[in-house]
């Protein structure tokens, strides 16, 4: 791609921020919109968890794919049929006439997600390729994601409360429809060198996996967790991974790199941002229903309240990134652990008349666990690896926040489904205690894995793992073409 202009660049940057934004804007409206189609839709609980993990799971079933797909036929093509896919959807869920219809098309919104900020980082790192400039633009990118999370709730709560909540969908009509324009007519087409070839077993393999095991979590509590249908689903989600694990070391270009795990730091930094991230999606999604459905607050105040979260991702995120730059991982993922682990404990005997006091504080510090632990979760994942790699390890570990952001919406929510008796509004604080418990675990894990992946001997299996690589490569090569489908 021939270099642009500077003012050229900052254009293609903006644009590609105006899909994160409408990205993220989304998440966070659609919790505060819960209770709003809990009332007008009748939903139970597990269809306000189907509701968030449509999206969250189509989104990380695709997005390795919808990444490898605009390196293949072009990231700007890619991109605009993204845009045009999740413009479409937003504005289905704006006129959902049930339940069903809006999970079905918030699975279509997300189809189009999943094209839109993958390509657009892959853009933004392909326009700005001085490496100074290239980190102020992702500076840029992180900031525009804590911008969103923080106007979510309030522009979310203002909406429902003055037009209603099919009005949060409709909102990213407008943007995208911009976006899309400005995309056609600024943002210059690019591909990969060398595109990864399609693997469409193994991304079947990862959609049945990742969609019998939520099935199983949501609808355990329903059905009874011994029932048949259930523990075919767990049966079904094991057998999916079983075959993942055989299939994938098989391909010249697998889904996922399964050679990553060898990586005490890649392994971590995994299951660190799936715990970081179902502890995000728990909290959310008990907190939302507790402040509407509970203490009785308009969407609007609910909002207001909870902008403390995005308020500290804001102000520690780059504090964050700086301290891993110049200490390492380490003290970021300590602290968010610690903190994460602190805002569920402060919750964790939540009743209907909790101090307002005790609430602001645990969205303070919960918000500034979140704020640490995105930036070491990244360099953590791709420490050692090596730099032909770095791409295919940050997108398995966006791949990991969004599953845990599922997991965790499904975990929560069974689990307030099984202590609810009686009424939701009198069962709901008590049965919720089960969920901040679990929050507080999610944070102990970061803590843990915090301490034991960022060490020396985590440092030493990373090493190991891309000599490997390189052995590995220099053997496919010499082997020849054949050597691996």
């Amino acid at each position: 791609m021939p270099e642009l202009a500077h003012r050229r660049r900052t254009l293609v940057l903006a644009i590609c921020c105006m899909s994160l934004f409408i990205v993220g804007l989304d998440s966070t409206i659609v919790n505060v919109a819960l209770p709003s189609l809990q009332h007008d839709l009748h939903a139970p609980v597990n269809g306000l968890q189907w509701t968030i993990d449509a999206y969250t799971l189509v989104l990380a079933s695709l997005l390795m794919l919808s990444g490898s797909t605009g390196d293949r036929i072009g990231r700007r093509r890619t991109f605009q049929t993204g845009l045009v896919v999740f413009v479409v959807g937003s504005a289905l869920c704006g006129t959902a006439p049930s339940l069903g219809w809006l999970v079905a098309f918030r699975v279509l919104q997300a189809v189009g997600g999943s094209m839109l900020n993958p390509i657009a980082m892959s853009i933004i790192t392909n326009t700005f390729t001085e490496p100074r400039e290239r980190a102020r633009a992702i500076g840029i990118w992180g900031g525009v994601s804590g911008v969103s999370m923080a106007l979510g709730p309030i522009v979310g709560g203002a909406l429902i409360d003055s037009v209603g909540w099919r009005s949060i969908f409709w909102i990213n009509v407008p943007v995208g429809l911009a976006a899309l324009v400005l995309t056609a007519l600024f943002v210059p087409e690019s591909k990969a060198p060398r595109a990864r070839r399609p693997d469409p077993v193994g991304q079947l393999l990862v959609i049945v996996m990742l969609s019998a095991l939520t099935y199983a979590i949501i609808e355990g509590p329903g059905a009874g967790w011994s029932s048949g249908k259930i523990l075919g689903f767990f049966g079904l989600s094991a057998a999916a991974l079983a075959a993942l694990l055989v299939y994938e070391p098989r391909r010249a270009d697998p889904l996922i790199e399964l050679r990553f795990f060898r990586s005490a730091p890649f392994s971590g930094a995994t299951v660190i941002a799936v715990s970081a991230f179902a502890g995000l999606g728990g909290f959310l999604f008990l907190n939302t229903l507790y402040l509407q459905d509970v203490r009785g607050l308009s969407p609007l105040l609910a909002g207001l309240y909870v902008l403390p979260i995005a308020a500290m991702t804001m102000v520690l995120a780059p504090l964050s990134g700086r301290l891993v730059g110049s200490r390492g991982p380490r003290p970021s993922l300590l602290v968010a652990g610690v903190c994460l682990a602190a805002g569920g404990v402060l919750l964790s005997g939540l009743t209907t008349d909790t101090p307002t006091g005790l609430l602001i504080t645990a969205y303070f510090v919960f918000g500034a666990g979140m704020a640490m632990v995105n930036a070491p979760i990244t360099n953590t994942a791709m420490a050692g690896m090596p730099r032909d790699q770095a791409g295919v390890a940050a997108a398995t570990a966006s791949t990991s926040r969004q599953v845990g952001q599922s997991l965790g919406v499904a975990l929560a929510g069974s689990l307030v489904s099984s202590g609810i008796h009686g009424s939701f509004r009198a069962g709901f604080a008590s049965a919720s205690h089960a969920g901040w418990w679990l929050v507080t675990a999610y944070g102990l894990v970061v803590l843990v894995l915090g301490m034991v992946t960022t060490g020396r001997w985590a440092r030493a299996t990373a090493a190991r793992a891309a000599e490997r690589f390189a052995t590995d490569d220099v053997a496919q090569v010499a082997a020849g073409p054949l050597a691996r489908r």
